[in-house]
């Protein structure tokens, strides 16, 4: 390969890899091992992980870091966690530390920034998305929205309404069983898979029956439709919406037809999702509260 053609070539592969290559990558390439060091020594390449590097005039970005831990980790290595969701564009974060998972008999000390799991990946959970071996979609939801310690279900709920259907959430968790976090990731499926009314509801009256609030019922009937939670006397109806990747737009109109209603006959009308039960379960009590009282 002539120079000109090498300089060609790694001109587009820092371009495609946002100013990161790795050792081997140089090599194949045609520049030796002094030649690497010369770019070093002067301050054109800057190492930023073992046998990883950052070219001058790039700067270490959230996609160069994440390709900084791929490269590092190297063959079998798979980019996870809330990484993995920040690179497939799920989330608005990219963490600190960059989760990549190796095969189990793999020991590496990773360098500052990466953070290493050992787990055996099928070929089912892993794809390579923009030049990055990293975890599927399904997986990769499952996983973030189990580690999170609020706003788990939103972000599942999300995912099923634009990058995951249902059964490949629900395949990716039978090829997880075992691992951490799956009883999470059990309890946020079971709870997507029945519309989360059901189970939202106990939850709520479980709520409100701690709190010392009473008086509700339960799918009391109101002309042609049934109000979730309805407190007769104070006139206030709780109207618990589930998981948003179920709504169509024949149930969502249904949905304010009632709501009007009830509105045009005198009640007062709450919205709770099945996510403010979950993650924030003391601000609907106590929104609740508040309309009981105001009604009274």
């Amino acid at each position: 390969m002539t120079l000109v053609a090498m300089d060609d070539h790694l001109h587009r592969l820092l371009v495609r890899q946002d100013g990161v290559l790795g050792l081997d990558q140089a090599r194949e390439l045609g520049l030796s091992a002094r030649a690497v060091h010369r770019r070093v020594s002067s301050g054109a390449w800057r190492r930023v992980a073992p046998r990883v590097f950052l070219v001058a005039g790039h700067p270490l970005s959230d996609a160069a870091r994440i390709r900084i831990a791929s490269i590092w980790a190297g063959q079998g290595a798979v980019v996870s966690g809330e990484a993995a969701g920040w690179w497939h564009r799920m989330t608005d974060r990219c963490p600190p530390r960059i989760q990549v998972t190796v095969p189990p008999m793999r020991r590496p000390r990773p360098p500052e920034g990466i953070v290493v799991r050992r787990r055996a990946l099928d070929p089912a959970d892993v794809r390579s998305v923009r030049g990055v071996r990293i975890t599927a979609p399904a997986l990769t939801v499952l996983e973030v929205a189990a580690a999170l310690p609020t706003g788990g279900s939103v972000l599942l709920d999300r995912a099923l309404q634009r990058h995951v259907a249902f059964d490949e959430l629900l395949s990716a968790y039978h090829r997880a069983l075992g691992c951490t976090g799956a009883a999470r990731m059990r309890a946020l499926l079971t709870a997507a898979a029945d519309r989360a009314d059901s189970g939202g509801e106990r939850v709520l009256f479980a709520l409100l029956r701690r709190a010392g609030i009473e008086g509700g019922v339960r799918a009391l009937p109101f002309g042609p439709w049934t109000i979730d939670l309805a407190f007769p006397a104070e006139r206030v109806a709780v109207e618990l919406d589930g998981w948003a990747w179920h709504v169509d737009a024949a149930r969502f109109q249904n949905d304010r037809d009632k709501q009007n209603a009830l509105v045009a006959a005198g009640w007062t009308v709450l919205r709770v999702t099945w996510h403010d039960v979950e993650d924030r379960p003391d601000d609907v009590v106590a929104r609740i509260r508040v309309a009981l009282r105001r009604a009274a």
